[in-house]
């Protein structure tokens, strides 16, 4: 039987999460490309982007503008399915701008560690 929410796993993603969050806000590349799995089976739909492969991925990362990436959370969920996989959904708010958005990611341990395998970020309407 599957098991959902096991504590130790549950801490183990707040805790790549948080450093996901804190790599996201200070636009640390290096970090963030590690933290996606690198395959060509992962994807990011972006704002105003998809993205298909850790490449296109990290290529736009690099390129991206860092402005406006401060921002608070406002909720955030965190679901383990067994040992190796997980998501993360949460709604933010960006400090500068007030933009409200939503991001959810899926989560898969790999040998290097827990990775992102697919993503999705969204911007609410004003």
């Amino acid at each position: 039987m599957l098991e959902i929410d096991i504590p130790e796993v549950v801490a183990e993603v707040e805790a790549v999460f948080r450093r996901y969050e804190q790599a996201l806000v200070t636009n640390d590349v290096a970090v963030l490309a590690e933290l996606f799995w690198n395959d060509s089976r992962t994807i990011r739909y972006g704002v105003a982007e998809n993205l298909y492969g850790w490449d296109a991925i990290t290529a736009f990362r690099q390129a991206r503008p860092a402005a406006d990436l401060d921002r608070d959370l406002l909720q955030t969920v965190i679901t383990t399915y067994g040992r190796d996989l997980a998501t993360t959904s949460t709604l933010y708010q960006r400090k500068q701008s007030g933009r409200q958005g939503r991001q959810s990611q899926t989560w898969l341990r790999t040998p290097d560690g827990w990775r992102v395998a697919a993503a999705h970020v969204s911007l609410l309407p004003d």
